[in-house]
């Protein structure tokens, strides 16, 4: 017989995982890592075609923080040209620091290329919704944002990333300042399934 789980507990955790942003954390108050490791291994649990496991992980805290931020900041000044604005500049800088963890997302492409990039891509958004969801049920806040150098093709070189894979953004985790009970908002299910359950042919 199939172990059971507590159903209703998994949905309100699915009902109340929201973006919340790293300045609504708390500040200077850091996570324990063991919690930020059953994180991990909870993102480690996403399902992945072929067992190609394509998720890779770049973890930044304490004095980190300071340098992932000048990194982007960095990396920004660098390439961005024309598109250069010293407001964004001085923000990458600074929003790391607001956060206790942040956790680059990496995705690493099978080196015999048998699946289609898409879904390994698909693979590494399970293993970010295990993480948001593991955040959720600690009652911690997270955000994933691919703002800043995530399609800066010269940034995957810092992340351990080759010209085939992938940066797909960063995870921020803080303590909640001021915790939200209001669920996250959906328009209802039904608008967006088609059911058929009669043969028509």
């Amino acid at each position: 017989m199939k172990e059971k789980y507590n159903v209703e507990e998994l949905n309100k955790i699915m009902l109340h995982r929201r973006s919340i942003y790293p300045y609504q954390y708390e500040k200077g108050k850091p996570i324990p890592d063991e919690i930020i490791w059953q994180i991990l291994e909870n993102a480690n649990r996403a399902p992945n075609h072929k067992q190609t496991e394509p998720w890779r992980f770049t973890v930044f805290t304490g004095e980190g923080l300071l340098y992932f931020g000048e990194l982007q900041a960095a990396i920004y000044k660098q390439y961005s040209g024309d598109l250069f604005n010293e407001d964004r500049h001085k923000k990458l800088i600074a929003y790391p620091l607001m956060s206790s963890h942040v956790i680059a997302i990496g995705m690493k492409r099978n080196e015999t290329n048998k699946l289609p990039e898409i879904e390994e891509i698909e693979a590494v958004a399970c293993a970010v919704q295990n993480m948001f969801l593991t955040v959720t049920a600690y009652g911690l806040g997270s955000y994933w944002t691919t703002a800043g150098i995530t399609y800066f093709e010269d940034a995957k070189l810092y992340f351990d990333l080759d010209k085939k894979d992938k940066l797909l953004g960063f995870f921020y985790i803080g303590y909640v300042a001021k915790p939200l009970i209001s669920p996250s908002k959906r328009n209802p299910i039904h608008e967006k399934v088609k059911w058929i359950n009669q043969h028509k042919y």
